[in-house]
């Protein structure tokens, strides 16, 4: 994976599959070309378009793959509205209790 710019937007190529770990509540988001997502903890995997947006848990590991034979570009972008970080933060709180939204995994 390479950095394309500041802004935490990365390069996956065709024949490469990354591994991230989340150090905080954030965002990913397709910028060019589509890609494959497995996430630790969960049993789907995910596709996304360009456009696409899943919102990711701090402590969680990803495996990234480029689909159809070509590079992608992705983003990690953390939530910039000040309600939505009180929300990811209460939700970080209640998931230390066993409280879960819906079944804890968030969907695109």
């Amino acid at each position: 994976m390479r950095e394309i710019s500041s802004d935490i937007t990365f390069e996956v190529l065709a024949d490469q599959v990354a591994s991230v770990r989340v150090a905080r509540s954030t965002r990913i988001s397709v910028r060019c070309g589509a890609v494959w997502l497995t996430r630790s903890d969960d049993t789907a995997d995910y596709w996304l378009e360009p456009g696409q947006v899943l919102r990711l848990r701090r402590g969680e590991r990803l495996w990234i793959g480029a689909e159809g034979g070509k590079a992608a570009w992705v983003a990690f972008e953390t939530p910039a509205r000040l309600g939505q970080r009180l929300f990811d933060g209460l939700v970080r709180y209640a998931a230390r209790f066993g409280v879960h939204r819906g079944d804890g995994w968030y969907s695109i």
